[in-house]
């Protein structure tokens, strides 16, 4: 068990692993559809609990994901697995539904001007079309997780109040949504900063509903990481590799490496279910198909080990 020195943590951890989504929608060089399915595929060998394979958004403000419907309806999908897609409206919900989505996903702000500029709605305009879609998604027998970006900061308007963090996520909730992950879009949190949100947020909603995702552009990702899981989350968002840039800082790192955050967690002797090295052979498989090395660290540790 983890040194007591970190006090009482999760027993296990549930990773939610957006590398074919959220990771491959930032690649700027196209993935054919079949190299989504096959890695899609090999991910879902790892023992990941929860794949988020595609969005069902416009084709022409994300191309990479325009394929949504081919790529869900031809994935081996394993058991105990969940396989789950972005949706920001009805029609998006009505084509995930088709193509048998396992659960949605809807993706609020916590700062006016970045949901302006990302969906080109106010924060209550989105929440109105969420609603609508949670309604319909829980007609369909659909669960809804929430996500919820600039909680740690907002590459247009700076710092983020905390306590508008706490209630949007109530919010979210309110709308039927089942967990509420809070994004650190542009990687600027750090580990004295996330307590500090987790306060307030955790003063509203209960941390079995919480996750955290985190980006890795100043380093410090597996910092927050630890600081979230000792104050009780136990749901971390990442991405095969490190998958996925940041569009708001060119060249730099963007998602946490799936590969970097269980051994992390393996080393603190908490539980996923998940292979290192069957990820790390996912992770390989993708980026021969990218234009450019994938910056996991772990993964970069393996290949200087094989030479």
């Amino acid at each position: 068990m983890p040194h007591s020195i970190f006090g009482s943590l999760p027993p296990r951890v549930t990773v939610v692993e957006v590398g074919p989504r959220d990771g491959l929608q930032n690649e700027s060089a196209p993935i054919a559809t079949a190299d989504k399915i096959a890695f899609v595929d090999r991910l879902s060998a790892t023992g990941l609990p929860v794949i988020e394979v595609s969005a069902f958004v416009s084709p022409r403000w994300v191309p990479q994901m325009a394929d949504a419907v081919d790529v869900f309806s031809a994935i081996r999908r394993a058991p105990g697995v969940r396989y789950t897609a972005l949706v920001p409206n009805l029609p998006g919900l009505e084509r995930a539904r088709q193509a048998g989505v396992d659960e949605i996903a809807v993706f609020a702000a916590a700062s006016e001007t970045f949901s302006r500029r990302n969906i080109n709605q106010t924060i209550d305009e989105s929440l109105a079309t969420y609603a609508a879609v949670c309604d319909a998604a829980r007609a369909a027998g659909l669960p809804v997780r929430g996500y919820l970006s600039t909680c740690f900061g907002c590459p247009f308007e700076g710092p983020v109040p905390p306590a508008r963090v706490a209630e949007l996520s109530a919010r979210l909730l309110d709308l039927g949504v089942y967990e509420v992950s809070l994004g650190d879009t542009i990687g600027i949190a750090h580990p004295g900063q996330v307590p500090e949100v987790l306060d307030q947020v955790l003063a509203r909603v209960p941390p079995e509903r919480i996750a955290l995702h985190f980006h890795d552009t100043r380093g410090t990702a597996l910092a927050n990481v630890l600081a979230g899981l000792m104050m009780g989350i136990a749901t971390f968002d990442a991405s095969a590799g490190g998958l996925g840039g940041c569009p708001y800082a060119p060249g730099a790192t963007g998602n946490l490496a799936t590969e970097d955050l269980i051994y992390m967690l393996d080393g603190l002797g908490l539980q996923t279910g998940v292979s290192l090295p069957a990820l790390v052979d996912a992770s390989a498989f993708i980026e021969t198909r990218l234009d450019h090395r994938l910056p996991s660290r772990y993964v970069q540790a393996t290949r200087a080990s094989r030479r």
